[in-house]
């Protein structure tokens, strides 16, 4: 019988952790303070005007450009931080959210643009922390127990609790392959927490997709830093970055964890990527700017670059493109 467990390739860079106090160590900056957070609350800082919900572009397709050929590669976002990527013959989520309300977020802006039914059989996902917003149980319950889950360090056990026996637990700078595709697992500069005793007892990260004939970079939720420059250099050729562009104002607040729109922008160039596609925005109400600045400041940002236009991928929830 072929042995179909992904196949882990260590790096000797970031050994694991075994500290009493987690992951903090990993931390790029100082978290901001509960009374900070909650003074932004009570003042609404946080609390965007949804007025401009129906505004935001939502064009589910049939097939949602998920149904490319084993040579080809394509992405779907279908919203927040989930994409259903065609790489390598294989179907990968990114952080999968198909519930209608999370915890801490409230309920969509807009509903998964693609239906559950449709993705049809998932091959593979790639978790980037535990953030409720990122790591939804109610959708995580709904894929069989055999499904391969690669996830941060310190997190396994989340998806061995429920049942999981396919699941590949990396630090930054491992890798793993599966059927072709290599999993590698990247820093990000952001946190964790789940529950009121967890605070970065698991790591956060990003993933790089490398199939056969293109290479795909998920970001995850991350703040600015050296980290994309050194993800370029780890991964040379990277074809699409799927980058957040939401959730970042108030700054005072939020830069520690979250890109804006124009740092989004420059990460991708950092990384050397040839195109990014948007995610993080436009499904939930998590922060202070207005629903569609993101978007509208990803644009500005991009023709700034002077990159060509159709490099940026300002998808639509529910649109799919395929690479060249």
């Amino acid at each position: 019988m072929t042995d179909t467990r992904p196949k882990v390739v260590r790096r000797p860079v970031g050994a694991r952790c075994d500290r009493p106090d987690g992951y903090r160590h990993r931390l790029a900056d100082p978290l901001p303070s509960p009374r900070d957070m909650l003074a932004a609350v009570v003042a609404g800082k946080l609390r965007p005007d949804r007025s401009q919900a129906p505004l935001i572009p939502v064009h589910p397709e049939p097939h949602g450009g998920f149904d490319a050929g084993p040579a080809e590669t394509s992405a779907t976002w279908v919203g927040h931080a989930t994409y259903v990527v065609r790489i390598g013959g294989l179907t990968v989520l990114t952080d999968p959210v198909w519930s209608s309300a999370i915890l801490g977020a409230g309920s969509r802006l807009t509903a998964p643009g693609v239906e559950w039914d449709a993705v049809g059989p998932v091959d593979a996902v790639v978790i980037s922390h535990s953030h409720y917003d990122h790591l939804d149980a109610a959708t995580v319950d709904r894929l069989p127990r055999t499904t391969p889950v690669f996830v941060p360090a310190g997190l396994g056990r989340w998806f061995r609790k429920r049942g999981f026996d396919g699941v590949t637990e990396l630090d930054w700078w491992e890798e793993a392959e599966l059927d072709g595709v290599r999993f590698g697992c990247v820093p990000a500069r952001h946190w964790s927490r789940r529950g009121p005793f967890d605070l970065c007892r698991t790591l956060w990260s990003g993933w790089v997709l490398s199939g056969p004939g293109h290479r795909v970079y998920f970001a995850g939720d991350t703040a600015y830093g050296p980290h994309f420059a050194r993800i370029g250099e780890a991964y040379p050729d990277i074809d699409l970055a799927l980058m957040p562009i939401g959730a970042y104002e108030p700054r005072a607040l939020l830069s520690h964890a979250h890109v804006s729109p124009e740092e989004a922008v420059r990460g991708c160039l950092d990384a050397g990527a040839a195109r990014i596609a948007t995610m993080h925005w436009g499904t939930f109400a998590l922060s202070g700017e207005p629903l569609l600045d993101p978007l509208e400041r990803a644009r500005a940002a991009w023709r700034e670059t002077g990159r060509a236009p159709a490099d940026l991928w300002p998808l639509a929830v529910g649109e799919g493109r395929s690479l060249p």
